[in-house]
Order: C-alpha cells, then structure tokens, then sequence
C-alpha cells in the first residue's frame, strides 16, 4: 500500500494500538509515534493546557508544530525509502488541517478514531498509562467533536476490538484519502 496513514482521535481512543496492529498487516511500514517526538524534549517543554496564559500557549503551540512537522518530516523520508508510515497523535481542531499540509506525501490517508465519551473513560481506566492530566474526557472529546475538520474517515469504534478498526480502515481506506 502506497502513502502514509495519518491515525489521530483523543487520548485513550486507541491510536497507538491500532496504529501498530495497522502496521503490522503491511508488508513494509512505520510506525511513527508522534508523542515520542514530545518526549525528547529534556528540559524546557510546554505542553497544551486547557486555560493557559497568552505565553505559554504560544510556546505550547509552537512545541506542538514543530512536534508535527517533525513527525511529518519522518513519514515523508520513510515513503521515500520504500515503507508506508502511520503515524498517530493527537491532532485536533485546525490542527488536523495544518498536520494535513505538513505532510508531502499522497496519497494520505486520515483516520479519525472516534469512540463514544464512556468507552475512552473505560479504556482510560483499564490501561497502565495515563493520557489524562489537565484535561477531561469531555473536554477533549468536544474538541474532536465541534472543532475538528471533518476530513478523513472518520470512525466510531466505541464496539469494535482493534483487530476489527484495521480491517475497518483496510476495506474503507479509499474513504480516508484526503488531497
């Protein structure tokens, strides 16, 4: 499969496990976790916050860009080398266009992973990690919800095992294709 999947939904909406069970059913993929470009950041990190000042949302902002120009960077040089990145974070609201333009490569598939409120809070509750600090599951789900372009395939996979949302995106992939 030729181009690069771009997988994002709120935290706990199961991006990193389908986006790893996606590429494993392809025969040359990546996968490319864009929250691991956040984590290189030693010393001097800003993050997004649900009420922050005028400065740190700048600066949260712009650490969030170049985090998605970074990761788009990779999906492009890991097309050129023969392989079909996903990649998956949180993209939300206008952000999902800009991460859209960032990245080079078509075609470029966008998945939208969007499960019901009550399942991301269970989902969120039976995993080890956290994704939930500042934010609610609310508050982040009505950023999906309201603010988010409707580009893409958009998934609700509130009863589906991730097994099921890759055979989902395999057979409807043509959907998610965005110019």
């Amino acid at each position: 499969m030729k181009g690069v999947f771009l997988i994002t939904g709120i935290s706990a909406s199961g991006k990193s496990t389908v986006g790893q069970a996606l590429a494993e059913r392809l025969p040359r993929s990546a996968h490319v976790r864009g929250d691991a470009f956040r984590r290189m950041v030693v010393s001097g990190g800003e993050g997004m916050t649900p009420e922050p000042s005028q400065e740190a949302q700048r600066e949260a902002l712009r650490q969030l860009h170049l985090r998605y120009r970074i990761a788009a960077a990779a999906a492009d040089l890991y097309v050129e080398e023969g392989f079909t990145p996903i990649v998956q974070d949180v993209v939300l609201g206008p952000e999902l266009s800009l991460f859209v333009k960032l990245i080079r490569t078509r075609p470029l598939m966008v998945v939208v992973l969007a499960p019901d409120a009550v399942t991301v809070e269970r989902r969120e509750r039976e995993r080890a990690k956290t994704g939930y600090g500042a934010w609610t599951v609310a508050q982040l789900d009505t950023a999906l919800r309201r603010d988010t372009p409707r580009i893409g395939l958009w998934l609700d996979t509130s009863a589906q095992t991730p097994a099921e949302t890759v055979e989902e995106i395999l057979a409807r992939a043509d959907e998610a294709v965005v110019v």
